[in-house]
């Protein structure tokens, strides 16, 4: 999955987190996911506990937090009005 596809994942939705970057339309943000990979959980205990996680979602938050550091323009990012 290259990482247009991998972005397309992350979605925005003004009335979650107050439009937070979120995961595929689920109430997770990114910048939790980031910080429980900041504190040391491994992919495989965050999808324990978000059993509908997948891989490439976490990919994807890893994707978006690059582009963002690298001040790099971030497409697609959905923006959901729900």
């Amino acid at each position: 999955m290259d990482e247009k596809q991998l972005l397309e994942r992350i979605t925005v939705d003004p009335k979650i987190f107050g439009g937070k970057p979120i995961v595929r339309d689920h109430r997770l943000a990114v910048e939790h996911v980031l910080g429980m990979l900041a504190a040391g959980d491994t992919f495989e205990s965050i999808m324990q506990v978000y059993d509908w996680l997948e891989l490439e979602d976490l990919q994807a938050c890893l994707v978006y937090a690059r582009r963002l550091v690298a001040h790099e323009r971030i497409e697609p990012l959905t923006l959901r009005a729900k």
